[in-house]
């Protein structure tokens, strides 16, 4: 084999790094970029399709060995890691344009009320953010706003040009909630065509900017407010959230099976309140039964996202108005949610390579 540092040799030499998830080389998915050779010091750009991507790290040290093992004279390898998430399914389902180049929208759902959904889809868009991602998250319980309490956001937004409304920036995120456009002393009293005619408001009339993903807390249930969401714009996936418990299991699998009436893709599942561990101790408790989550995403043949501990910081957090991968990454729940933010990034990129869009389904009144 020659010595020669070229480009071509670069290239022959990277092809032996391989995405786990596609099962293709680094080249021959488009990742490497901008290739410099200066006397024998080597540089060039490794793309991803995510800045959450959780091999980033073997990939750069694979890439850097690679290049070693095939040109021995080579001098400095400088590896730059970067990112450029994917568009999603894109497009509108129907009259509604998104208000900013939102590249994929996740919504977040539960069947069943009280499994801690808004808790995950509020750590889920904190995690993306934390990663290096442009997240957004568009609390789309109308009735039950959550997002305000669990960010602690108390000014309400502002507008912008063109007369759309500015989102509240915290935490890295982009943030819109009616609770931030109500007194929230008082209830939402709508019918479904308002809560409806509302989550369209959110999507269009919202200066979204340039987003990486828009992540929406749906309200528990599969009534109007997820109907309007897949059939107002792609959603690129879902991530269902559940508790251990058959109860709550029960629901999940009738959630799923609506998104799948509507072709929109479940991403896996999140099992919250997984279980306890003591602190103290270390003893776990699994406080709410043991692997229902595993068992139910083993049958509905999707991943298993994540086990969120029960663990009081996570409750903290939240009453701080400060999501627990932000006030507490340390702690074996704020681990939890930052891997989970990389699991759905992973997910997403997948879907986006290995599935067709989202298409409209009209469903029957």
């Amino acid at each position: 084999m020659s010595d020669e540092i070229t480009k071509e040799a670069i290239y022959a030499a990277l092809r032996k790094v391989k995405d786990p998830d596609f099962n293709r080389d680094i080249v021959d998915l488009g990742f490497v970029r901008d290739i410099v050779i200066e006397g024998s010091d080597v540089s060039f750009t490794i793309e991803l399709t995510t800045p959450a991507c959780p091999v980033k790290d073997q990939f750069k040290k694979e890439a850097e060995e690679a290049v070693r093992e095939a040109l021995p004279s080579v001098g400095k390898v400088d590896v730059n890691m970067t990112a450029n998430v994917r568009h999603g399914p894109g497009g509108v389902m129907g009259d509604v344009e998104i208000g900013g180049d939102v590249k994929n929208l996740i919504a977040v759902a539960s069947a069943k009320g009280g499994v801690g959904k808004s808790t995950v889809a509020a750590n889920l868009a904190a995690s993306l953010a934390h990663h290096g991602a442009k997240v957004g998250l568009c609390d789309a319980d109308i009735y039950g706003p959550s997002a305000p309490l669990l960010l602690g956001i108390t000014k309400g937004p502002m507008m912008g040009r063109r007369g759309r409304i500015l989102p509240v920036e915290k935490y890295g995120m982009k943030v819109i909630s009616i609770g931030l456009l109500t007194d929230p002393d008082q209830a939402v009293v709508w019918r479904g065509p308002l809560a409806s005619g509302a989550l369209k408001q959110f999507i269009s009339e919202v200066d979204w900017g340039e987003l990486d993903y828009l992540v929406f807390d749906m309200p528990p249930g599969t009534g109007d407010i997820p109907l309007t969401l897949v059939q107002t714009v792609a959603v690129t996936g879902v991530v269902m959230v559940t508790t251990p418990q058959d109860i709550a299991l029960a629901d999940v699998r009738r959630g799923i099976a609506m998104f799948r009436k509507v072709d929109v893709p479940t991403l896996g599942i999140v099992e919250n309140m997984s279980y306890y561990q003591c602190p103290e101790c270390g003893h776990r408790e699994d406080v709410f039964a043991h692997g229902g989550g595993k068992r139910m995403a083993e049958e509905m043949e999707v991943p298993l996202i994540a086990e969120i501990p029960l663990e009081i910081g996570v409750r903290q957090s939240g009453d701080e108005g400060k999501p627990v991968v932000v006030g507490a990454p340390e702690s074996s729940s704020g681990k939890a949610f930052l891997e989970m933010g990389q699991e759905v990034a992973r997910l997403v990129s997948m879907r986006n390579e290995q599935l067709p869009p989202t298409r409209k389904v009209e469903m029957k009144k």
